[in-house]
């Protein structure tokens, strides 16, 4: 679908969970992929298992930290000379609880890994892809991003930046040929949702329940996000720059059939006002 063959893709949060996925997607698309996450034994795990299917790189990192980015991205770029597709798909869900107990310690730890962290990996990569004139990023929202999520204040504030963050680089870059989009991979069952389930439910609040009800009735894909993640590399979804897509409930698998794809203030974040929203651009 994207047209990878002997790109580059480097995925951070891409020894497990939806990372994990997105990785083996692309491994099918004939692309290089170079996983970065945290834990050596599971890079090196990922690694060997994914190299099976096609040529990765397994680097340990953290996005929180400058400089491990930086050799995160040297390493990848020595691949090819670019990193062709980011996909930042590392982050952390703790603390959890009311804002009013919360350490705020740990409440930083969160925006620094999930938003500084993907900001840090958006600013390594650009210098290469603005040289080469090309270039994907694409970055992980969701989670308290589109409306509140009381319990979760970090990871809900830290989503919604990257959701701006995303539509400011995509507005800054649409002349350097390099595009930029947000996606919202839906309710997977990932480390994320076990945690949530092993919190005490009077600190989790009402996610608790939906965490629960989805045991019941079935967590979404995340073969749904890696295929639409696949579908924002590819050259169809180009028209899609700076907007938040969701797997689950928008109809990206139209877009990719041709089917034209929303203009305007559609799937950004607006204030509903009559003034800041527009159903299309003037």
């Amino acid at each position: 679908m994207s047209g990878l063959a002997s790109r580059v893709v480097l995925i951070t949060g891409g020894s497990r969970g939806i990372g994990r996925a997105v990785a083996e997607k692309f491994l099918e698309e004939g692309a290089a992929i170079v996983v970065a996450a945290r834990t050596a034994s599971e890079v090196r795990a990922a690694a060997g298992e994914l190299g099976r299917k096609g040529p990765v790189l397994g680097v340990v990192g953290d996005v929180s930290r400058r400089a491990d980015i930086a050799r995160i991205v040297r390493k990848a770029e020595r691949l090819t000379g670019a990193v062709d597709v980011l996909v930042n798909a590392a982050g952390v869900q703790t603390p959890i609880g009311a804002f009013a107990d919360a350490d705020m310690a740990r409440w930083k730890e969160n925006i620094d890994v999930n938003l500084v962290g993907t900001a840090f990996c958006c600013r390594a990569v650009l210098p290469g892809m603005i040289a080469a004139g090309r270039g994907r990023i694409i970055n992980f929202s969701g989670g308290g991003a589109m409306s509140s999520r009381p319990c979760f204040s970090a990871y809900a504030a830290a989503k919604a930046g990257i959701v701006r963050l995303t539509e400011v680089l995509a507005d800054e870059l649409r002349a350097s040929g390099i595009r930029v989009y947000a996606v919202s991979p839906g309710a997977v069952r990932t480390r994320l949702a076990e945690e949530i389930l092993a919190t005490p439910r009077e600190r989790v609040g009402s996610e608790y329940e939906r965490v629960r009800a989805k045991e019941r009735t079935g967590f979404d894909s995340a073969r749904a996000a890696a295929e639409l993640v696949s579908f924002l590399a590819s050259p169809a979804a180009d028209g899609l720059s700076g907007k938040t897509i969701s797997a689950v409930w928008d109809p990206w698998r139209d877009w990719a059939k041709g089917t034209a794809a929303p203009d305007g203030d559609l799937y950004v974040l607006r204030r509903i006002d009559g003034r800041q929203f527009r159903k299309g651009r003037p």
